[in-house]
């Protein structure tokens, strides 16, 4: 990969920029639907959150779709979109490799079969019932991490190619696994697809609050993990002649990230490819610095994935399609010219 000239990770520009894309993002993932909401209205709308305005000459009707419906659910997506984004950051810079991506060790996987179990024992149609399904997602997803990370484990020490291997295998029996159940439970077999296509199985602000502290405390330890992702893309002895203590900073990384991703699609579903591109498009943009783009990886995260959600409710509307198919049909291309990319490297 030709070699870019980071910008220092202070630098306010690209966080203004990538900031203002998100805001017009979520403003058009809120006011674009089913019911058009007009932009004054919307700027009120939108304002009344945290300025005391009067809105009783707003219809009630377009309060209720922003305030309890669209907002909620494209914030949820803004915070799947930059827990994958950061995450794929990270898992590129411990792997140190651009193909790297959340999923990779058996998150996505995992989250998959928990989801599964929990939509085949047919639970109610309750705020406790529809809790099962995200919650059984992260549990899952958490306890495939743990497997993988027990069975690559050699000695005191955690090889990456091993980590690798263990999570392609786990990932693997835990597919073959929900592909069984699923055949097993025909009657939820069309809400388990949709749920593995990437679509939240909640509505409201319910699944916000609860996905919200786990992706920020994640987002949080990687960030301060950073510097110690620079240090570890000279190669693991060197950081290790520089003092990084590396096998415990790869765990608190793997554990960061994993959980990060985990409380994401435990509440969004399966989306893939958001950490595949945002990351590496960041860094081609903006520089390799990870103390900067792990947070330009969060905001572009957001922006594309409120993009993708968009375009997935108007593509076929009033048809809503998983928001996974439309960031699969962007990413599969993306990835075959990186793949190119990376080919073509190797042979010159």
């Amino acid at each position: 990969m030709r070699a870019t000239s980071p910008a220092p990770f202070w630098s306010a520009r690209p966080y203004l920029l990538n900031g203002l894309a998100l805001s017009f993002a979520l403003f058009f993932s809120v006011a674009v639907g089913a019911v058009w909401i007009p932009p004054q209205i919307m700027v009120r709308l939108l304002a009344v959150l945290v300025l005391p305005l009067d809105l009783s000459d707003v219809p009630t009707a377009y309060q209720t779709i922003v305030h309890g419906v669209r907002l909620p659910h494209a914030i949820l997506m803004a915070l799947t979109g930059a827990a994958l984004g950061s995450s794929g950051a990270a898992y590129q810079g411990l792997f140190r490799n651009p193909l790297a991506d959340p999923y990779l060790i058996g998150v996505a996987s995992g989250a998959g079969l928990g989801a599964v179990i929990a939509l085949a024992l047919r639970w109610p149609s309750t705020l406790g019932g529809w809790m099962i399904v995200p919650l059984a997602a992260f549990g899952g997803a958490l306890l495939t991490v743990f497997i993988v990370y027990r069975l690559a484990k050699v000695n005191q020490s955690l090889p990456t190619t091993t980590l690798i291997l263990a999570g392609v295998a786990v990932s693997s029996f835990a597919t073959a696994l929900t592909s069984f159940i699923m055949l097993r439970s025909r009657d939820e077999l069309h809400r388990a697809l949709s749920w593995l296509l990437g679509g939240s199985t909640m509505n409201g602000w319910t699944p916000v609050w609860a996905a919200f502290p786990y992706i920020l405390s994640g987002f949080l330890v990687l960030w301060s993990l950073s510097h110690t992702l620079n240090v570890l893309q000279f190669g693991e002895e060197q950081a290790q002649q520089l003092g990084i203590a590396v096998e415990r900073a790869k765990l608190g990384l793997i554990l960061a990230a994993s959980l990060t991703t985990a409380a994401a699609v435990s509440f969004s579903g399966l989306i893939g490819f958001i950490g595949l591109i945002v990351p590496h498009t960041m860094r081609l943009l903006w520089g390799a610095d990870y103390r900067q783009l792990l947070p330009l990886s969060a905001l572009g995260g957001a922006c594309a994935l409120l993009l993708a959600d968009l375009l997935a409710r108007v593509a076929l509307a009033p048809q809503v399609l998983p928001v996974g198919v439309v960031t699969a049909l962007a990413g599969a291309p993306f990835f075959l010219w990186l793949l190119r990319r990376a080919k073509n490297e190797l042979v010159w």
